[in-house]
C-alpha cells in the first residue's frame, strides 16, 4: 500500500482548464419557452369593495415602509382608520393564507397605518392634478359624498359638498357608536379630505329649490344623501315604537338618557345590534327580536357574538304583530308594553340568500318590555326618489346611476348600492368620480368601456391607481389561487389578535372595544402575508437560476435572454406566483 501511494505521488496531475470565458456559450439558443415577470391580482384585493392593493400594502409594511404603505391605501380609500374599524373585511374571508393557517388581519394593519398617519399629522402629498376648470356639487357629506369629493378633487375638479346636519360624516358620524368608531378618528380623516380644497357647507339641507340653484352654478351633481328615514313596521301600536336611528344619533350628539328594564329591538342587521348594544350601555336589558335564525342575520357575525357576550338576548323566529300598552298610555312608566309575537318557521327557498321564514300557524307569545325600538332598515326621503325617465337618458353602473340631463346627475351611496356598507359607499363615490371624469374627457359612450379597463380582476371594485396609469396599471386580472403559492417558503404562524375589552367592561361604557396593534405587531403580522401575485424582490429567482440569467438594473429585475434556456426553475421557485412561463414574444 505504501509503495502504491508513493508511486501515485510521483505522477503529474493534469486538470482540464478553459482559456476562454463561458460568456460566449449563449444557452439562450436552447430555449423554446421563457419566463416572464407577470404580476397578478390577489383574491383579497378582488374581494375588497374599494379595491385596495392589499398585497403591496402588506409588503411595504413588512419592510418597515409604513408611510408608503399608508399612501398606497390612500390611492384607493381616503378612510383607512375608519375602515380599519367598521369595515366587514370580506378581504380576509378570501385570503389565501387562511388555507395554510389563519387569514392575515388586514383590517388591523389598515387601522394601525391610518392611526399612525393621524398621530404623525403629516399631510397626504398628492401630485397636483391638472385643473379641469369644472365644478361638481355633492349632496350629502357621508362616506359616499366625501369619497366622491376626495377622488374628484384628485382628478382636478372643484367640489362643493352640502350637508343637512351640523357636522359631516353621515352614518359615520351619527349612526355608528363611539365604541366602534371614536369621534376624533373620524374628524381627523374628514379634515384631511377637506384640506384638498373641498368646500363643505354643513347645516344646509338641500330641497328642490336649492338643488336647482346649485345645479346652475355647477357642471355636474352627485347625490349621496344616504337613507334618512326609518322604515315603518306597519303593525297596530306602532306609535309606541321608538326609532333606533334616532337613538343612535342622539347618543352621538351627547343627548343620551338612562334606561331601565327590558328593551325590545326589532331587526337583525348591524343597526339593530348597535341599538341593542347602546341600550345595554345606557342601563337597559336589550332583547333582539328577529324573524329568522341567528345564522340568517345580515349583521356581521363577530358583532353578533360580541353582543351576545355583552348580555344582549336574541329571540329567533319571532315577528311582532301587535304592541299594546300594559296600562293607560299616558302613564306608562314601569308597566311598559306587551308585544305580541308571531312564531315563525323556516320554509323552503331563500330570500336574497337568506332562509325564507313564514308564520308557524297561529302560534304566538307575549313579551312584556319597558321600551320598543325598531331597526329594520331605512329608506330615502321621498324627495330623493330617482326619476325613471327615458332609459336612453340613464346609465346604471354597479354602484351608481347616472341621469343625463342638461348636466349629468349621479346618484350613489345607499340610494344605489345593493350592499349598504361604508366601504361600498366609498366605492360608489370613487366610481362616480371616474365616471364623471370619463364623461367630460371622452363622452358618455366611453364610460362603461373605460371603467371596464380599470376593474380589479372582474370587478366590481375599481382601481384609481390603474386609472391614473400608475404601477398597478400593468397588473393582470388573473386571480392567484392557494395552489399557485409555493408554501415551502412560508412557516406556519398564528394570526396576531389585538387586545379587546372584556364583555363586562365594554357593556358598561362607551370606551373603544378593540385596541390598535403596535408597530412591531403590525410589521410581524404583515410578514405573514403571501403577497399573492406581486414581486417582493425576494430574489429566489436569481438565487436558483442555473445560468445566472436573472439580473437587476436600477432595482428592476429582468431576464438576460442570451443565457436563459427556459428551464423554468425561477418560475417554480417564485413563492408568490409573480412569474409565468410562456412562448417567446417575437
Amino acid at each position: 500500500m505504501k509503495k502504491m501511494r508513493a508511486f501515485a505521488e510521483q505522477l503529474p496531475l493534469y486538470l482540464p482548464r478553459s482559456n476562454s470565458s463561458t460568456v460566449g456559450n449563449k444557452t439562450g439558443t436552447w430555449r423554446y419557452y421563457r419566463p416572464f415577470y407577470d404580476e397578478k391580482t390577489a383574491p383579497c384585493s378582488a374581494a375588497c369593495p374599494v379595491g385596495e392593493d392589499i398585497p403591496r400594502i402588506e409588503m411595504l409594511a413588512a419592510q418597515g415602509l409604513l408611510r408608503k404603505a399608508w399612501e398606497t391605501i390612500m390611492e384607493e380609500n381616503p378612510f383607512p382608520s375608519v375602515c380599519g374599524r367598521v369595515c366587514f373585511h370580506p378581504c380576509e374571508a378570501s385570503c389565501n393564507r387562511g388555507q395554510l393557517d389563519e387569514p392575515i388581519a388586514i383590517h388591523c394593519l389598515e387601522r394601525f397605518l391610518g392611526d399612525k398617519a393621524i398621530r404623525d399629522e403629516k399631510p397626504h402629498e398628492l401630485a397636483p392634478p391638472s385643473v379641469t376648470g369644472l365644478r361638481v356639487a355633492i349632496v350629502g357629506a357621508g362616506p359616499a359624498g366625501l369619497a366622491a369629493g376626495y377622488f374628484l378633487s384628485r382628478l382636478g375638479y372643484e367640489c362643493s359638498i352640502y350637508e343637512a346636519q351640523k357636522e359631516p360624516g353621515g352614518i359615520l358620524r351619527w349612526g355608528i357608536p363611539v365604541y366602534r368608531l371614536p369621534e376624533d378618528v373620524l374628524r381627523k380623516e374628514i379634515q384631511r379630505i377637506q384640506k384638498q380644497g373641498i368646500a363643505l357647507h354643513c347645516d344646509t339641507p338641500v330641497n328642490g329649490k336649492l338643488l336647482a340653484e346649485i345645479a346652475k352654478s355647477h357642471d355636474a351633481l352627485f347625490i349621496g344623501c344616504g337613507y334618512g328615514r326609518s322604515i315603518a313596521i306597519k303593525i297596530p301600536g306602532e306609535a309606541y315604537i321608538h326609532d333606533g336611528h334616532r337613538l343612535l344619533q342622539s347618543v352621538r350628539a351627547g343627548k343620551s338618557a338612562r334606561f331601565r328594564g327590558k328593551a325590545a329591538v326589532i331587526g337583525g342587521g348591524n343597526t339593530a345590534l348597535d341599538v341593542a348594544r347602546t341600550l345595554s350601555r345606557l342601563g337597559a336589558i336589550p332583547v333582539i327580536l328577529y324573524r329568522r335564525r341567528k345564522q340568517d342575520m345580515p349583521a356581521f357575525a363577530p358583532e353578533v357574538e360580541m353582543a351576545l357576550k355583552e348580555g344582549v338576548e336574541l329571540k329567533e323566529l319571532v315577528a311582532p304583530i301587535r304592541i299594546e300598552a300594559a296600562c293607560d298610555p299616558s302613564s306608562v312608566t314601569e308597566s311598559g308594553y306587551q308585544v305580541t309575537l308571531q312564531k315563525m318557521k323556516i320554509s323552503a327557498g331563500e330570500v336574497r340568500g337568506r332562509a325564507r321564514a313564514i308564520p308557524d300557524g297561529t302560534k304566538t307569545e307575549i313579551l312584556t318590555v319597558e321600551h320598543v325600538f325598531r331597526a329594520v332598515g331605512a329608506e330615502p326621503e321621498a324627495f330623493w326618489n330617482m326619476e325613471s325617465g327615458e332609459r336612453s337618458r340613464q346609465l346604471s353602473l354597479s354602484h351608481c346611476k347616472i341621469l343625463f340631463r342638461e348636466r349629468p346627475v349621479v346618484y350613489g351611496g345607499d340610494l344605489t348600492n345593493e350592499i349598504k356598507s361604508v366601504t361600498d359607499a366609498i366605492a360608489s363615490g370613487k366610481q362616480a368620480a371616474m365616471a364623471l371624469d370619463i364623461y367630460f374627457k371622452k363622452g358618455r359612450d366611453h364610460i362603461e368601456s373605460a371603467l371596464q379597463d380599470h376593474l380589479v380582476e372582474s370587478g366590481p371594485a375599481l382601481s384609481m391607481s390603474a386609472y391614473l396609469g400608475r404601477g398597478r396599471a400593468n397588473r393582470t386580472s388573473h386571480l392567484v389561487s392557494f395552489d399557485e403559492i409555493n408554501t415551502d417558503y412560508f412557516l406556519s404562524a398564528p394570526r396576531i389578535v389585538p387586545a379587546t375589552l372584556s364583555a363586562h367592561k365594554r357593556s358598561r361604557s362607551f370606551m373603544e372595544i378593540e385596541a390598535t396593534l403596535s408597530k412591531n405587531e403590525s410589521i410581524k403580522e404583515a410578514r405573514r402575508c403571501f403577497n399573492c401575485g406581486i414581486c417582493t424582490e425576494c430574489d429566489y429567482c436569481r438565487i436558483f437560476c442555473p445560468e445566472v440569467a436573472v439580473t437587476v438594473d436600477k432595482a428592476k429585475r429582468f431576464i438576460n435572454l442570451d443565457y436563459c434556456k427556459g428551464c423554468g426553475i425561477c418560475v417554480t421557485e417564485c413563492p408568490r406566483n409573480a412569474m409565468v412561463m410562456g412562448e417567446e414574444k417575437l
